[in-house]
C-alpha cells in the first residue's frame, strides 16, 4: 500500500486543456459534457472534446460561433467539418477566432 508522501508526490493535479491548443479538429468528433463548481460553489457545466485521453474545453461562444459558421455555409451548400481556434486575451478578455479549413 503507498503512503501518504508517495501519493502525494506522484500527484498530479488534473486540468482541463482549452479546444485552442488543438492545432485542428473535426466537427464529427464526439463531445462531452462535463459539470463544476464556481466559486460560490454553484453547478456549471461545459463542453469537452477528449482526444487522446487529454479533455479540451469548448467555450460557449466557440460553440455558438461554429453553430454559425455551419449554418451559413450550409445556405450555400457547402459544408465545412474542420476547424482551428485561435485564442488571444486572458481571464474575461479572452477571444476567439474560429478557422474553417475546408
Amino acid at each position: 500500500m503507498a503512503t501518504l508522501k508517495e501519493t502525494a508526490l506522484a500527484y498530479e493535479q488534473k486540468h482541463v486543456l482549452n479546444i485552442a491548443d488543438l492545432e485542428s479538429f473535426d466537427v464529427s468528433e464526439p463531445i462531452f459534457i462535463r459539470t463544476g463548481k464556481d466559486e460560490d460553489g454553484k453547478d456549471y457545466s461545459y463542453f469537452v472534446l477528449i482526444r487522446d485521453e487529454e479533455e479540451y474545453r469548448v467555450p460557449d461562444g466557440v460553440m455558438n460561433d461554429i453553430k454559425n459558421l455551419i449554418t451559413a455555409n450550409a445556405k450555400h451548400e457547402k459544408e465545412v467539418k474542420n476547424f482551428s481556434v485561435e485564442k488571444t486575451g486572458e481571464g474575461l478578455k479572452t477571444r476567439y477566432s474560429i478557422i474553417t479549413l475546408d
